[in-house]
């Protein structure tokens, strides 16, 4: 006979490599095909809902780890909550509107000024549907389940009807109007810009220091005395209207070479030594709010200066004294506001001077600064020129410098409503926590949202004017354009006259001639996609407002949290969140930003096709995503052994079930071996644990709890001493099939635990185990705690046994070394113990060889007995040996007693009678 035969050994189809770039695309074939989405909708019909508002990506360009990162993440807590008893419904979006599409079709060689708008916009359109049919394709092959057929994409006529209605509700409300007020000018993209679209750079300027001679001290300071601002923007003297001083402050005269000289006087001395005021020495002080209404000159036009009080004077830099351009500053139009100055803004959309500014006609304003400067120097008013180099806001699209700029723009008025904007953040359960406190801040320290765009590609402002300019908003007028927007699309309203986008018979008593004309500005894309609350969670019947989660990069917090709430609360009066979660930015192996230049970018789409999506999404779950976090082909290749550890853990397991049939084969907890129970106790300990990290979107913490579980518990001791069981025993031996329980029992709630990380991997697994029914692990509910009757001090004690077991594995490990044996099986373990180490082994059931992966145990009572050579370890002492016997030919464990048997002279007793009963 030959005994191999006899021998029950692995069988599955599960196989060890992965293969998973080639077999995901058919997993994921094989969903769409049998419409999975939906039947996850359907299993899930009546339980409560869990609404993930996507927010949108935009849609140019190739997937980068972030959106992959993202994404991922998103589908993670989805699939979660479609397993853990709740409706989930994942609807993905896109934004679709703005800069960057009108920029890609400009590099493609369109030539927008020879076409009109309305044909201009459909080339957009055609572009953003491209983009977003392969951005789709790339999210899908992560492995993203949601519905792909009905996404949310802003450009549609239904959205862009939805946001309508979300401006008029705000202009109702009287949170909309019109002004001319500096706003973040991008001469690059020759439109205004949100602080969202804000980014900061080091940029070298001018540095400046200008003396304005008084024309009229009030009797406060002599007629003879200048007063000295230093600036950065010399370009914006010609803008001057005001110079700005602290009422709060104390400034002082200094005299210098025969000149009078009114500085901060907190900033005299370092004044003294920047301006060469050797000599210089103060011989009067006065209060800044004395000051008020003194008038000055200006340096080089024949117009006056006039000195103003503002808290934003300080002494922290500079001269105390502020240059004051309410055209070109926010907190010098505010001030200017109060003593009624003139806007002045004597620059285009281009950035270039108007003849506004006589002498500067023509000159882009970054050129301006050498002419500014040397204007003044000329009229002796220049007191030193430096350089720079400081923070300065930039376009984050063109990455080139914007300015401050009064232009006419409409606005969204956030003072009107920032107390409740406030106390609704404090509503939003925050994840990091620091969340709440950054937006609350943002909230708190905002100015006005300036909502429109001078654009083409975009959602159109829905206002018109009457004949005399009065802006039109009503009800009447927004449902009818929202309607019209419903049914053919915003173009209409570029290829129609206003007449024709006006109610039928509308008339205004600001046009008695029945003539109006109508907006030319575009909304803000972040009106656009913050206005998904109402185009989206409202209007569709499978989700609702508010969500229960948005989750987005942290960059979010100034981008689409803060629209999306605004627009809410605005509409509303609420948050549309009730919890918000922000991840990271994916940074190389060294921590850097990724970027073409540097030639550190991983794609997402290159690491799929060689190792697969499922390594993607395990390294995303590895990660600590709430900070940055970093990936690189080292990092991916530690992932990828993890998922190897956890692949071949899961081969183990399928392969030792295979005769295995739970309904009629699986052994009840109580009648387990004590080793059995306590695997299971440590399975049930896991599914505890995981359930709650998901919860807590600590991923990173599964990834490890699982990774620990099958490497440490499964693998390097149950699975490792189990094979001297489940191969040798008898089929339906008890030891036998209380191992395969619990093989069972851990592959599919391993399976269940993984599969919202592990998606493909999962379904694989699922496919190969025989017993389950259902069609799809993601047709599964997450396994449930089961209450388990353990005998007291069970868990405990087989804890100190492992501990045991560790010192008994060094022990092997130094014979190994020193040529001892070579295999565990060829070693015999002496313990020697003290009343602790004994209790300890009394208490305990087992075969101790067998779970010790040698030939032979014995244990000794007294510690003092054991050899010098023995392994300490507390209350024990190991004792490595040979074991004495001949090696049985079947099990391979060194026995005495082989041979006992005539019929089977080269097995051991055990093997011997396993033989005789089964395969005889």
């Amino acid at each position: 006979m030959d005994y191999k035969d006899t021998l029950l050994m692995p069988k599955t189809a599960f196989p060890m490599r992965g293969n998973l770039p080639n077999k995901e695309p058919l997993w994921q074939e094989k969903w769409e095909k049998e419409n999975l989405y939906q039947k996850v909708q359907e299993k899930n019909a009546g339980r409560p809902t869990y609404i993930l508002h996507d927010g949108p990506p935009y849609a140019n360009g190739e997937l980068h780890m972030g959106h992959a990162m993202n994404k991922t993440i998103k589908d993670i807590i989805v699939r979660y909550k479609s397993m853990a008893g709740f409706r989930s419904p994942y609807v993905p979006g896109w934004d679709t509107h703005g800069l960057p599409i009108e920029q890609a079709l400009t590099k493609k060689g369109v030539k927008r000024k020879e076409m009109s708008v309305a044909e201009f916009r459909k080339l957009c359109e055609e572009y953003a549907y491209k983009q977003i049919d392969l951005q789709r394709t790339g999210f899908k092959r992560l492995g993203v389940n949601g519905d792909w057929e009905n996404p949310y994409i802003t450009l549609k006529p239904e959205y862009e009807a939805e946001q309508i209605k979300v401006f008029g509700e705000m202009a109702k409300k009287g949170y909309i109007y019109k002004g001319k007020k500096p706003v973040y000018w991008s001469p690059s993209s020759e439109s205004a810009l949100a602080e969202a679209e804000i980014e900061y750079h080091d940029k070298k300027s001018a540095s400046i220091y200008v003396a304005f001679d008084v024309k009229d001290g009030k009797g406060v300071i002599d007629n003879d005395t200048k007063i000295v601002i230093w600036t950065t923007t010399p370009w914006t003297i010609p803008a001057n209207m005001a110079i700005t001083v602290n009422p709060n402050l104390d400034y002082a005269v200094v005299e210098t070479a025969g000149q009078k000289y009114l500085v901060a006087a907190a900033l005299v001395d370092s004044l003294k030594e920047t301006l060469d005021w050797d000599d210089g020495k103060v011989i009067q002080t006065v209060r800044g709010s004395d000051l008020d209404r003194v008038v000055a000159k200006h340096p080089f036009y024949d117009r006056d200066s006039l000195v103003i009080n503002g808290e934003h004077a300080t002494a922290d830099a500079g001269t105390g004294a502020v240059h004051t351009a309410p055209g070109h500053g926010e907190d010098d139009f505010i001030v200017g506001q109060k003593y009624g100055l003139n806007v002045l803004a004597p620059i285009d959309e281009k950035g270039v001077f108007t003849d506004e500014a006589p002498g500067f006609e023509g000159l882009f304003y970054d050129e301006a600064n050498k002419v500014a400067t040397e204007k003044l120097k000329e009229v002796g008013a220049l007191l030193k020129l430096d350089f720079i180099t400081h923070s300065y806001p930039h376009d984050w699209r063109t990455k080139k410098p914007v300015i401050f700029r009064a232009t006419p723009q409409w606005f969204a008025s956030i003072n009107k409503f920032r107390g409740e904007l406030m106390d609704a953040v404090q509503k939003v359960n925050w994840t990091p926590v620091w969340g709440e406190t950054r937006l609350y801040n943002m909230v708190r320290d905002r100015g006005d949202w300036v909502i429109s765009r001078q654009r083409a590609w975009g959602v159109p402002l829905p206002i018109f004017y009457a004949e005399n300019g009065d802006a039109i908003i009503t009800d009447e007028t927004i449902q009818h354009v929202s309607d019209l927007f419903r049914e053919h699309g915003s173009n209409i309203w570029f290829e129609k006259e206003a007449k024709d986008l006006l109610p039928e018979g509308f008339t205004h008593p600001s046009s008695p001639n029945g003539e109006f004309t109508k907006e030319q500005d575009i909304m803000d894309v972040w009106f656009d996609s913050g206005s998904s609350h109402q185009a989206v969670l409202e209007a569709r019947p499978e989700l609702s407002r508010p969500a229960d989660l948005y989750m987005e990069g942290s960059d979010q917090y100034r981008g689409w949290f803060n629209s999306s709430l605004t627009t809410a609360v605005a509409m509303t009066g609420e948050a549309p969140y009730r919890n918000v979660l922000s991840h990271g930015f994916a940074l190389d192996g060294e921590g850097r930003k990724m970027s073409k230049s540097l030639g550190n970018t991983i794609l997402p789409g290159k690491v799929i096709n060689q190792l697969g999506a499922d390594i993607v999404r395990l390294w995303v779950a590895s990660v600590d995503y709430q900070a940055d976090v970093r990936i690189s082909d080292d990092i991916l290749k530690q992932v990828s052994e993890v998922y190897r550890k956890i692949r071949n853990t899961m081969r183990f397991l399928l392969g030792n079930v295979n005769d295995f049939h739970p309904e009629k084969d699986q052994v009840a907890f109580e009648e387990l071996r004590e080793v059995d129970q306590y695997v299971l106790v440590k399975l049930n300990h896991l599914v505890k644990a995981v359930l709650n990290s998901y919860e807590k979107f600590e991923f990173s913490t599964i990834y490890h709890q699982i990774n620990n579980f099958c490497t440490v518990l499964l693998s390097q001791f149950y699975m490792d001493f189990a094979k001297d069981v489940v191969y040798i025993e008898a089929a339906d031996s008890l030891s036998r099939r209380s191992m395969q329980t619990v093989f069972y029992e851990s592959v599919v709630t391993l399976t269940k635990l993984l599969a919202p990380i592990l998606p493909h991997t999962t379904e694989e697994v699922w496919a190969n185990l025989k017993g389950e029914e259902t069609t799809s692990i993601h047709l599964e509910d997450m396994p449930e705690l089961r209450d388990l009757q353990v005998k007291a001090g069970l868990e405990e004690k087989w804890d100190e046994f492992m501990k045991v077991r560790d010192g008994v594995q060094k022990a092997l490990e130094e014979a190994r070394n020193e040529k001892m044996i070579g295999k565990s099986m060829l070693a015999k373990v002496t313990l020697y113990v003290d009343e602790t180490g004994k209790a300890l082994f009394d208490s305990l059931e087992g075969d101790f060889a067998q779970l010790f992966i040698v030939s032979d145990f014995e244990l000794v009572e007294g510690l003092a007995k054991a050899p010098e050579t023995a392994l300490e370890i507390p209350h024990v002492a190991v004792q490595i040996s040979v074991a004495e016997g001949e090696v049985c030919e079947r099990c391979r464990v060194v026995k005495k007693d082989v041979g006992t048997d005539k019929h089977h002279p080269t097995l051991c007793a055990r093997c011997a009678d396993i033989v005789t009963k089964n395969y005889e």
